[in-house]
């Protein structure tokens, strides 16, 4: 595989997210309404597509557990599937789900929706994750309670021999779902600097992953004719299959990584599935994967 740019997704690329992001989705539910999910199923809320912004994925699972409690039968396996097929996808497929479901169920969609409550969900994950100090600096404002900050928690996964070989002989840049605050704080943690004008995150584009616009105009500023997107998600390999496609002056590869929740033989198969470049077991074996 040969490359002229190298693009990093961040959770699960550059530092490991199980014990910070992902702990903070499993608690701020059950802070909240009493009940969560299991671990596993947030990496079927990943798979289904459309849940790269973790705040996202924290209102589905609270609205997959308000409506649990209102009668919904579904168990989590069976809701994320549903959520795969329908035509919409995240969030979106989400609510149209469980509103789908009330009938058939008999349980009111319209009162679950009611006790939902994405502010609040965000303001305690938020609590969770950042802790008292960065929730204060980041958010702006007080948080609703004190915790210490799972932000602290994430280590490091990328070396710095890997940054310095990539950053020799590629252009780098950073792709994430990530508030821009939050992948400063990563970034400056694994000791990768990379420009403004290189980086997208969550601030800079609405759509977010799997949409290619932030991945094609990366290669386009690095002018780049074959770009590598290195990414933990099925959703960061068909950024780059949906880059091909919208794009096809230029090559896109997705490259997944086996360092996030994707696994073993069966996270290659899926990445194989979702139209991968290749697999490999962390960012670490890039560079040699591109010599």
């Amino acid at each position: 595989m040969q490359a002229d740019a190298v693009v990093l997704d961040v959770d699960g690329v550059l530092v490991d997210v199980a014990d910070s992001y992902r702990r903070a989705i499993i608690e701020t539910v059950e802070r909240r309404h009493g009940e969560t999910i299991e671990r596993t199923t947030i990496q079927r809320f990943k798979d289904a597509g459309g849940f790269n912004n973790d705040w996202e994925l924290t209102d589905a699972a609270a609205l997959f557990v308000l409506a649990r409690q209102a009668g919904y039968t579904t168990n989590a396996e069976a809701f994320t599937d549903a959520i795969a097929a329908h035509h919409e996808s995240g969030l979106a497929a989400a609510r149209a789900v469980v509103a789908e479901a009330a009938d058939a169920d008999n349980f009111d969609a319209e009162a679950v929706e009611a006790e939902w409550d994405p502010k609040g969900v965000r303001q305690t994950f938020q609590a969770l994750y950042l802790g008292v100090k960065l929730y204060r600096e980041i958010e702006g404002g007080e948080p609703p309670f004190e915790a210490p900050g799972y932000i602290h928690d994430e280590p490091v996964i990328v070396t710095l021999e890997t940054i310095e070989a990539l950053q020799t002989d590629y252009d780098v840049g950073v792709l994430t779902g990530r508030p821009a605050a939050e992948a400063t704080i990563a970034l400056e943690r694994v000791g990768l600097d990379v420009p403004e004008a290189h980086r997208f995150t969550m601030d800079d584009w609405e759509a977010g992953k799997p949409d290619p616009h932030a991945l094609v105009t990366l290669a386009e500023r690095f002018d780049a004719e074959s770009t590598v997107f290195v990414g933990d998600t099925l959703d960061d390999v068909r950024t780059a299959v949906n880059a091909a496609a919208a794009d096809p002056a230029r090559t896109y590869h997705g490259v997944g990584v086996l360092t996030g929740g994707l696994t073993g033989d069966a996270g290659r198969a899926n990445y194989d599935d979702a139209g991968a470049g290749a697999v490999v077991d962390s960012v670490n074996d890039i560079p040699d994967l591109l010599e």
